[in-house]
């Protein structure tokens, strides 16, 4: 005997069949810019996690540019970010992140105010060997009131100061987090960008 409570075969056919064909709500986009010095790993940590192939505005290094720039930490660098880069990444079926790499060189840096607009955070990636370069990026989010997070990238596997001398020469207080990672590695991209998805949303609630 059926109970009354059960429903028809009829009636759970049609049920089964509005639950497939009810469109998905398309995840939610946020933009988030990846920043720092010249030569601190901007551009591979796009190209790293980025589902789509990412767009890249690369330049060779011509001799007046080497002039200016500092390579002796980074010999093999042959090519520049002069505009930006571009990637993304679906965190899960809600979310979905663009991310917008800054040019380094301080002579682009008129690009800056385009690149950062709407941008919920901010990952400012961080060399230990070579501090001077992020100080413009820290003072940039910290002075437009962007939440960011200081992300030291490991060269060679190794950093050469601790997590709280970075966050001393930085001088950023401990409400911005400092973190570790790999621009090379995936997942070490993920959960860096996660810090910064984490404290921007935090920041917004307060």
């Amino acid at each position: 005997m059926v109970s009354e409570l059960s429903p028809t075969p009829e009636a759970r056919s049609v049920r089964d069949s509005e639950s497939v064909s009810a469109p998905q709500q398309p995840p939610l986009p946020v933009k988030m810019v990846i920043a720092g010095g010249f030569g601190v790993g901007k551009t591979t940590t796009v190209g790293a996690i980025s589902e789509i192939e990412p767009l890249t505005t690369e330049a060779s290094i011509t001799s007046v540019a080497a002039g200016v720039d500092d390579l002796s930490h980074t010999p093999q660098k042959m090519t520049t970010t002069v505009a930006m880069d571009f990637g993304c990444v679906t965190l899960d079926p809600t979310l979905k992140l663009y991310l917008f790499g800054t040019p380094g060189q301080e002579r682009f840096g008129f690009m800056w105010d385009d690149l950062v607009e709407g941008a919920l955070g901010g990952l400012v990636i961080v060399d230990t060997r070579r501090f001077d370069d992020c100080y413009a990026a820290v003072d940039y989010f910290e002075h437009r009131g962007i939440p960011f997070a200081v992300a030291v990238n490991t060269f060679d596997g190794r950093i050469e100061h601790n997590l709280e001398e970075v966050r001393w020469a930085l001088d950023v207080g401990d409400h911005v987090p400092v973190t570790v990672f790999d621009a090379r590695e995936r997942g070490s991209v993920r959960d860096a960008l996660l810090v910064v998805l984490e404290h921007a949303l935090a920041t917004a609630e307060q």
